[in-house]
């Protein structure tokens, strides 16, 4: 009986000898067999970083094909979605640091005296120069976080509040020094280190959410993909869903066209950036340009059932079939967490606002709020 011919001559075909060696053809099988979900372009860049040899998408294809590899795309299941696994038995809801009652002189919204006291040193700095106050910064802030969360008008500010003019120009102003950016930062830095991480990350999420606007006016888009008239928000978190970096447009804006913009600001902001997790919207040259421009890793994150790209596929796989139903995604459940968290607020269901910087300011005064009452309230065990 003959024996069995090695991988490089089972072609059968004439011609130039193969490019790849039984070893590397074994460490491409095996990289597949342990990521069947990527794309042949990412597994171009990724198998030419691990063995030195460039090799095109149709030629990684043609070899997957010899070892009986093929792409398939699972539909999805009609029924609705499956249980992931046994019921959770942690308990989820609204604590005590979510009923914040306030008091007779502070509306729940408001801030506590310790939460203050964090971020005081930013917007009523000793020494500052200028026409003395009329109204303290405290109130000042106060009134913008009642107007974020009540997702009232200025003009319908309770009349216990400063003037809404006045409020509102202290607003701009200080959205226009970039205050509540560096609040979330500062906050961002310490709740890092309260959980035991590097202050700059080295791993990000990069997604967008397409949100609608107001008859107001200002730059706006149509999302063809999400059938929403409006904005786009491009955010980058950290691995515990905190920002590094914001970017509103107009809802027509592919995911593709902001990434570098968004990276841009990302990687001002934290260097140390080395990881970058996306979805399937920025596969592809986006991906590979993200690489080489910033000289990091891009990991694309797809969905096990994803009818787009589909995965790879071989006679021993047969036993791994890919979920169908509702699948928690690595990493990208993150930024979507972080999306989620934004939406609570009134004020941020509809972008109400002509101006984009406007738009960013209350993202990120919206992220900071949350983060300060957690920050406050983990010190302090509680609301103070």
């Amino acid at each position: 009986m003959a024996s069995a011919k090695p991988f490089s001559e089972r072609s059968g075909r004439g011609g130039r000898p193969r490019k790849l060696s039984e070893e590397q053809v074994e460490q491409l099988l095996a990289f597949v067999r342990s990521k069947p979900d990527v794309g042949l372009e990412d597994l171009v860049y990724l198998f030419r970083r691990q063995t030195g040899v460039s090799l095109s998408a149709p030629t990684i294809k043609k070899y997957l094909t010899d070892a009986g590899f093929k792409r398939i795309r699972q539909e999805p299941e009609a029924t609705g979605a499956e249980p992931n696994s046994a019921a959770d038995p942690r308990e989820y809801g609204y604590t005590s640091a979510h009923r914040d009652p306030g008091d007779s002189l502070r509306y729940p919204c408001g801030l506590t005296d310790s939460e203050w006291e964090t971020v005081r040193h930013l917007f009523d700095a000793p020494g500052r120069v200028g026409r003395p106050e009329k109204y303290p910064r405290r109130q000042m802030l106060d009134a913008c976080i009642y107007v974020l969360r009540s997702g009232c008008s200025w003009r319908m500010l309770p009349k216990d509040l400063p003037p809404w003019e006045l409020v509102y120009k202290t607003f701009r102003r200080w959205q226009a020094r970039g205050l509540f950016e560096a609040m979330h930062d500062e906050l961002r830095q310490l709740w890092r280190s309260r959980q035991h991480r590097l202050p700059s990350p080295s791993g990000v999420i990069i997604d967008s959410q397409s949100v609608k606007t107001s008859p107001q006016g200002g730059e706006k888009g149509y999302d063809a993909a999400k059938k929403v008239k409006g904005r786009k928000r491009h955010l980058v978190t950290d691995t515990l869903g905190l920002l590094i970096a914001v970017l509103v447009t107009g809802a027509n804006v592919q995911d593709r066209d902001a990434a570098v913009h968004a990276m841009d600001l990302a990687v001002e902001k934290a260097p140390s950036i080395r990881m970058l997790y996306a979805d399937s919207g920025y596969e592809g040259k986006r991906a590979l340009e993200l690489r080489e421009r910033y000289g990091i890793d891009v990991e694309i994150v797809r969905h096990p059932a994803s009818r787009k790209g589909g995965r790879w596929s071989e006679g021993q796989m047969t036993l791994f079939e890919a979920p169908r139903h509702f699948t928690v995604l690595p990493k990208r459940w993150v930024v979507e967490r972080t999306n989620a968290w934004n939406d609570r607020p009134r004020r941020m269901s509809k972008d109400h606002d002509r101006n984009l910087s406007v738009s960013t300011a209350w993202i990120w005064l919206t992220e900071a709020r949350m983060l300060l009452r957690r920050v406050t309230y983990s010190a302090n065990g509680g609301l103070a």
